[in-house]
């Protein structure tokens, strides 16, 4: 079915700041796709175009991006007679329509919007669920795999006044038999973890960050690792819940060296450490606490202490800043070893089609994948659809807290209703381990 309008507009994203909305319609209907926006962005990610004036939505106005959908994009793309059912080739014809190796000329956000409500129409003009016509375009046959999620509870990093240097603090469900009941135990934690908080660091800790998560005034991470086995014990789910940090040390790389005293002005230089100290660090946190996952341990250009630390261990170590979704980073990490798992965001890559690329390239090294919100998102559930449909088993999209987060796992709960039976549960068989890849990869 051709596409007969493309009508793109700016609206706002769970921070207050502009995005991206593309509303692209067929004889089928009009659909409506928005794009996120990430706070802690690698240096190699896709260009997000913003205006830069600032005197204007304090710069970050996205008018530029929508105008190249409205002005550029829609008509070339009407004009193509492409129909939306040919996402691979829509894909390669907006690439190739912006021309930069990083969409830079249309913006990655102008583009990813276009991409996105193509795949929706595509699915409509299927007659299908989205997660099944994503399928369709990934190869990935039925039954599906319903993922385990990670609850970023304990914010720090760049997300939180707090001293703590590593961005999040994740509760993964695995003992769970069904998303249903990971939600269940999930949100149960959370509650329990929010009293656990509020008793010890007062009503304040206990406000929410982007993410829903909670920013307690906590020393380190140790303390919060605390925090997070007190509430799994207090609620009764020990042995069911598993722990994940996303670290994003890129933000406190100084030097050549660590600076896990970053967010304080004053930071002492000499006690900054180095990559193999903070890999110690981390394999300490493994053997006391149930870590199954480490996010962006190091600098995404610290390939030396990223290789060194995934031969050491036995987890699954995930690159969101170092790889940023793009198919050369990749296969750079392949070659050097630097990690055993992907962080999937489909807005550091800017379409459907390269996103379905990342996840298969990744796994045909026996890498997990988990799929990503960012920490400013809108109401768009793709990536509930995009991780059935890939059937990675993990996605991270925020604590079970604030609508733009709870959208995604509501979505899920909807898609296993819906595939009664014919689903089942990751737990922790998405989760590479070490050298090993994820179980459910080795089927």
């Amino acid at each position: 079915m051709s596409i007969s309008k493309v009508h793109a507009r700016q609206i706002f994203d769970s921070r207050g700041n502009p995005t991206v909305e593309v509303d692209l319609y067929t004889a089928k209907g009009r659909f409506r796709a928005s794009v996120p926006s990430g706070a802690s962005t690698g240096v190699h990610e896709a260009v997000e175009l913003r205006d830069g004036d600032k005197h204007q939505y304090v710069g970050k106005g996205v008018t530029k991006a929508v105008a190249n959908v409205n002005d550029i994009i829609a008509p070339e793309l009407i004009k193509s007679g492409l129909t939306v059912t040919q996402q691979k080739e829509i894909d390669d014809f907006l690439i190739k329509l912006d021309g930069t190796p990083n969409k830079g000329k249309l913006g990655a956000n102008a583009i990813l919007g276009v991409s996105i409500a193509v795949s929706m129409a595509g699915a409509a003009e299927k007659d299908i669920p989205l997660y099944q016509h994503l399928a369709e375009l990934a190869g990935v046959k039925p039954p599906y795999i319903l993922p385990t999620p990670a609850f970023n509870v304990i914010n720090g990093g760049s997300h939180a006044g707090n001293k703590l240097a590593f961005q999040e603090f994740m509760l993964l469900p695995t003992g769970a038999t069904s998303f249903t009941e990971a939600m269940k135990i999930g949100t149960e934690t959370y509650h329990t973890l929010k009293k656990v908080i509020s008793a010890k660091y007062g009503i304040d800790a206990v406000n929410v960050g982007d993410e829903g998560g909670f920013a307690p005034n906590v020393s380190g991470a140790e303390e919060s690792l605390e925090l997070l086995s007190e509430a799994i014990k207090k609620a009764g789910y020990e042995g069911k819940i598993k722990i994940a940090l996303d670290v994003a040390s890129s933000e406190f790389y100084k030097e050549g060296k660590y600076d896990l005293d970053f967010k304080n002005p004053n930071s002492d230089p000499t006690k900054w450490i180095t990559g193999k100290q903070l890999a110690d660090l981390y394999l300490g946190y493994v053997e006391k606490y149930p870590i199954v996952s480490i996010e962006d341990p190091f600098d995404q250009d610290d390939w030396e202490a990223w290789s060194h630390f995934t031969a050491n261990s036995t987890i699954q170590i995930v690159g969101d800043d170092l790889t940023v979704t793009n198919p050369l980073r990749i296969k750079t990490a392949i070659e050097k070893k630097a990690c055993n798992g992907l962080l999937l965001k489909v807005n550091q890559i800017g379409t459907i089609s390269e996103s379905i690329q990342a996840a298969q390239l990744s796994q045909s090294d026996g890498w997990g994948v988990m799929v990503s919100h960012r920490s400013g998102e809108t109401e768009n559930t793709l990536i509930a659809d995009l991780v059935v449909a890939l059937g990675v088993g993990q996605i991270k999209t925020g604590a079970p807290a604030r609508s733009e987060r709870v959208a995604k796992y509501n979505a899920l709960l909807r898609i296993e209703e819906e595939l009664a039976g014919n689903s089942t549960f990751a737990g922790e068989q998405g989760f590479s381990q070490g050298p090993n890849p994820p179980p459910y990869l080795k089927k």
